[in-house]
């Protein structure tokens, strides 16, 4: 084997080997296989490891995660004594790194959280003469950088000047000079005490913004051009005899051909940011630079335009610039170490992140036990796998030990790579054990840190296969060990390893890092094997730039694939924010066993209304994974993915999709959770989810598991039953309404309430009974569950009119019926408008239920329905209490005034019927039949009821308020009599008859006549002839038959004429 080999395979391994288990907390003295010697002090929470090894800052935390551990932060008090007590044991000197708590890991941030506005300064083409005077007094230099951002006019092709430094002795003692080539490249040249350096560093003249830094030391006579954070022009040959004089004058846009003055080849375009020091700066703060960190370090000159003069044609303009670093934590200023002790207290301080230094790595005492155990088992008894390892290697023995470096070079970690893959091969039927799923996952952390590009003095460029090859390597290995065989070891190795997506993270940086280089030759990238697919796709931006989707491999058991996609329009912002190049690297994870071996994740029900006892949370669905990458750096933006349920429901259970994403940053030491923030459930379909989330991360739907309260039978028969009840409610309560107008009930404010009540219960029924249909689309469900909101609002308005209604017969209000009729409207009516449109302004996203035409009770919209309602029942529970006393009280005194002897033998049954009657009268007005409903969860029986009694509230309206309302039955009686005196007057014919000695006792009256009254007949004789009418009851005939008579002169005697009439039909 190669020496790189070797030194690969001594770095393929998971812990420091102890010669002995301490029996007590204490420091621990331990020896790896290279004999260096480390020392680990336990307490009863943490493990502190000291590594005497001196690393970079970053090298120190890639060591410390490699070891299933973090960098110490001596902040807390038991971390302090443990550190303080493992530094006095050794007697080792300080300085150390520490880790920063207060600095998050950099993560991709949101695109509008990333740019900043800046006051630039406008060079126009039609003038020559504009320039800008640094106005600063400038020492004498030994080192000097100058960074600036400009915008270059790229209709310009001539020599220009950036800046130019003249001093009083000397003119072109530093210069910036640019020129456009043949191939439209901005080329940039430096001028160092007269002498011109060669155009070589260039960017394109595409019209963007590019970040330009330029360094010089005359220690070394280095000089170095930096371009948008990377080194592209450097050498060395400068005078170095002589600092830059001091005193000179500093000019923007111009080069000076005398000193302050005679200006030539002018600057045309837009520059801001101009910034001064009197240090040569490094690659690390140049990059920190481009993404707008500051640095105030020897600085002379910060951009201020306040400090500067310039030519009047040139102008200021405002500029908004991307700038990665706004939120994110830039190493610029150094790194923590701790310096020293004060009264048991640490005191820290910043260097240099490049400066080796020991480190204290910290884990868990439990971790650090079990990997010790796991380590001497692997020691003295090698698995199949790592002897088959070593034999690829041509190793006797297993090389247990770790040097603190890290892989060197991709090359190394590919190499390391490949004989995994082949022993992983070769040992397929024996299996992997947990010890060796350990060394496994730290060997892909080991080489997703491995450096993905060399220093320009440094080795040999790596070969794109030699690239494709790692990461084909790196896939294969991640899926052995995230395989469904490998799902209980998982269980084994919980006490060391965080869980897969430890995998999952090692994949995210080696696929981020590697991105350029696997993407030089092509625009697109796959790889699959059984549990993972990954592809990269590449695209440049431009306008009209297509949405991109990704979706994971076709199952034989599922017509769904999962995948996920970047929306067009944030593509498109992508664009108009600047962006050239965009890179999407989607990873589908398909195992669900090594994600969720305890079948049963913590996490709050997403059903809070009580209607279904909440079980648990599974992982339900395949892993994915995306992220964005813009012009190489990782960035934030919203995708929508749809992921297959990949469970089934089991007997007396219904689930519940989730939409979540893993989040490291909840509990870090036990990397991390899942989280529901930003993300959301768009449509829920059978047998999968379609979800938005506004970031890129790694997702997956998460199934809460509820018991299922009702069978589908009873679900059936509840559907059915509450059709039919609010079939027959709804007949109820238009026959109601139809009578109320056509018998002609006397209008008050009584009937008034009634009737708008019957409108909206009447309308809220009729849309429950068509919501199901409305289900099938969702601008439809919406309007509906719009509706159903307002009218059952509204329906329960009126049933709080109805109440204060009742309070105003009872208690004296001293409120006019027009007044109080205003009112109630206003409370009927436009409460609910306003309650509902309220609730929509709000939260419209959120409004409607995922699955049915009704208001979402996954969210607190439910409570713009609930909190009204209790607050009317509640009302109106008050209310019906008042009647009754009020009706008791009454009974009570009827009953003395009556009879007083049989008062008390009476009153019993009276007092049960006040409260009785009432009750059953103002039940269904006041809605208190609703308080059912708050029970329904509890029991299907309670559920039936609730069904039985609100389903047919309007055919009970339409008994009490119809069929026996007093009113409406007067009304009915008279306009029966009227009808029947029109029948009995227009149908009937008259028949003369004497008295006879049989004639009947009859029972005289007498009316004047009136000629127009139906009742009066005249035989005979003309209209203007005497006579008087009479009217009798004859008792021989049916009550319904009138006698009339009337008296008549004639000639010589008086006759009696009797005149009877029957009705028609008798």
């Amino acid at each position: 084997m190669t020496g790189a080999l070797h030194t690969g395979l001594i770095l393929f391994s998971f812990v420091v080997v102890c010669e002995s288990e301490p029996t007590h907390p204490g420091p621990d003295r331990v020896e790896d296989s290279h004999g260096q010697s480390r020392l680990v002090h336990l307490t009863s929470h943490w493990a502190f490891q000291l590594v005497n090894d001196s690393l970079a800052f970053s090298g120190a935390d890639r060591f410390c995660r490699g070891q299933f551990s973090s960098l110490a932060t001596v902040e807390q008090s038991e971390d302090r004594e443990g550190a303080l007590e493992l530094l006095r044991r050794t007697g080792h000197r300080l300085p150390i790194w520490v880790r920063d708590p207060n600095k998050a890991a950099s993560k991709p941030v949101a695109l509008s959280k990333q740019y900043l506005h800046f006051l630039a300064l406008n060079f126009p083409k039609d003038s020559l003469e504009g320039f800008a005077r640094v106005n600063v007094s400038f020492p004498t230099l030994s080192s000097i950088s100058v960074c600036v951002r400009v915008q270059w006019n790229s209709e310009w092709n001539q020599v220009s000047t950036i800046f130019s430094y003249a001093a009083p002795v000397f003119t072109n003692e530093f210069q910036l000079r640019g020129q456009v080539d043949m191939q439209g490249r901005i080329l940039l040249a430096l001028i160092i005490h007269g002498k011109h350096m060669p155009y070589k560093a260039s960017f394109p003249n595409d019209g963007d913004w590019h970040h330009v830094c330029v360094a010089w030391r005359r220690s070394s006579s280095h000089w170095a051009i930096y371009v948008d954070g990377e080194m592209k022009d450097m050498g060395t040959g400068t005078d170095t005899s002589r600092d830059i004089y001091g005193d000179g004058i500093f000019i923007l846009g111009q080069d000076q051909d005398s000193f302050g003055g005679n200006f030539t080849e002018p600057f045309f375009g837009n520059i801001t940011d101009l910034n001064v020091w009197n240090m040569s700066l490094e690659t690390r703060h140049v990059r920190a630079l481009n993404a707008c960190s500051s640095l105030t370090q020897d600085v002379l000159f910060s951009w201020n335009l306040d400090h500067l003069s310039r030519h009047p044609a040139v102008r200021e303009v405002q500029v908004l610039l991307f700038c990665s670093a706004v939120h994110q934590q830039m190493e610029l200023q150094g790194c923590k170490m701790l310096q020293g002790w004060a009264d048991r207290l640490p005191v820290f301080g910043l260097t240099d992140c490049s400066d080796p230094l020991p480190f204290i790595c910290r884990s868990s005492t439990e971790r650090y036990l079990r990997m010790k155990q796991m380590s001497d088992s692997q020691n003295s008894q090698p698995t199949a796998f790592m002897n088959h390892l070593m034999k690829l290697s041509n190793k006797t023995q297993a090389m247990l030990g770790q040097q603190p470096s890290g892989l060197d070079s991709l090359a190394q970690a590919s190499a390391l790579l490949d004989i995994s893959v082949q022993a992983l091969e070769d040992t397929q039927q024996e299996g992997l054990q947990p010890t060796d799923m350990v060394s496994l996952i730290q060997l892909l952390s080991l080489a997703a840190d491995a450096p993905p590009t060399q220093p320009l003095s440094g080795a040999t460029n790596h070969s794109q296969d030699t690239i494709r090859e790692l990461s084909q390597h790196f896939i294969s290995v991640a899926d052995s060990i995230i395989s469904q065989d490998n799902g209980l070891k998982w269980e084994a190795i919980k006490e060391v390893v965080n869980g897969p997506m430890d995998v999952v993270k090692s994949i995210d940086r080696m696929l981020t890092s590697l991105s350029p280089r696997l993407l030089e030759e092509t625009d697109r990238l796959t790889i699959n094997r059984p549990n993972i697919k990954l592809e990269m796709q590449q695209q440049m931006l431009q306008e009209g730039s297509r949405g991109s989707s990704f979706c994971g491999p076709e199952t034989g058991k599922h017509t769904n694939l999962d995948c996920i996609s970047v929306p067009h329009q944030k593509i498109q912002d992508l664009r108009n924010n600047g962006f050239h190049k965009l890179t999407l690297v989607n990873t589908w994870y398909g195992s669900l066993r090594p994600f969720n071996p305890e079948g049963n994740l913590t996490m709050v029900p997403t059903v809070t209304d009580g209607s279904q006892r909440y079980l648990g949370t599974i992982l339900g669905s395949s892993v994915m994974s995306t992220t964005v990458l813009g012009d190489d750096q990782p960035v934030s933006t919203a995708v929508r993915f749809q992921l297959q349920h990949r469970v089934q429901n089991p007997a007396g259970t219904v689930y519940d999709p989730v939409c979540a994403f893993w989040d490291f940053d909840l509990t870090p030491e036990g990397g991390g959770w899942w989280n529901t923030k930003g993300c959301d459930v768009v449509s829920k379909e059978y047998g999968y989810t379609v979800c938005y989330c506004n970031h890129t991360t790694n997702f997956a739907l998460l199934l809460q598991v509820y018991e299922a309260q009702r069978s589908p039978e009873n679900e059936k028969a509840l559907q059915v039953l509450t059709f039919i009840g609010c079939g027959v409610s709804l007949c109820g309560l238009l026959f109601t309404f139809i009578l109320f107008i056509a018998v002609g009930v006397p209008k008050s404010d009584r009937t008034t309430v009634h009737k708008n009540l019957i409108v909206a219960l009447g309308l809220a029924e009729l849309l429950l009974m068509c919501s199901d249909w409305a289900s099938a689309n969702e601008a439809a469900c919406f309007v509906v569950t719009a509706l159903l909101h307002l009218f059952f609002m509204a329906s329960f308005s009126w049933m709080l009119v109805e109440g204060l209604l009742l309070w105003s017969k009872v208690v004296s209000v001293n409120i006019s019926e027009d007044h109080r009729m205003k009112l109630y409207y206003i409370i009927g009516w436009g409460l609910p408008v306003l309650i509902v449109g309220v609730t929509m302004a709000v939260s419209v996203d959120e409004y409607k239920a995922d699955d049915h035409c009704w208001l979402n009770v996954k969210t607190d919209t439910i409570w713009a329905f609930v909190g009204p309602v209790i607050f009317v029942l509640a009302v109106n529970a008050v209310v019906l209490f008042r009647v009754v006393m009020v009706t008791v009280s009454s009974a009570r005194r009827r009953a003395k005034m009556l009879s007083p002897s049989s008062a008390a033998k009476m009153q019993t049954f009276d007092l049960t019927w006040a409260v009785t009657r009432p009750v059953l009268i103002l039940l269904p007005v006041l809605g208190l039949t609703w308080l059912c409903g708050v029970l329904v969860h509890l029991s299907v029986v309670v559920a039936y009821v609730f069904i039985a009694l609100n389903a047919t509230q309007g055919l009970y309206i339409f008994l009490v308020y119809a069929v026996y309302n007093s009113e409406v039955r007067n009304a009915i009686k008279r306009i029966k009599e009227k009808r029947k005196a029109l029948s009995f007057t227009n149908c009937s014919q008259p028949t003369s008859f004497l008295p006879s000695q049989r004639a009947p006792i009859t029972s005289w009256g007498r009316s004047p006549l009136t000629p127009s009254s139906p009742e009066t007949s005249e035989t005979s004789g003309p209209p203007s002839s005497t006579s008087t009418s009479l009217v009798i009851k004859n008792e021989s005939f049916r009550k319904e038959s009138l006698v009339s008579f009337s008296l008549k002169p004639a000639s010589g005697n008086q006759v009696v004429q009797l005149t009877g009439f029957k009705p028609s039909g008798c």
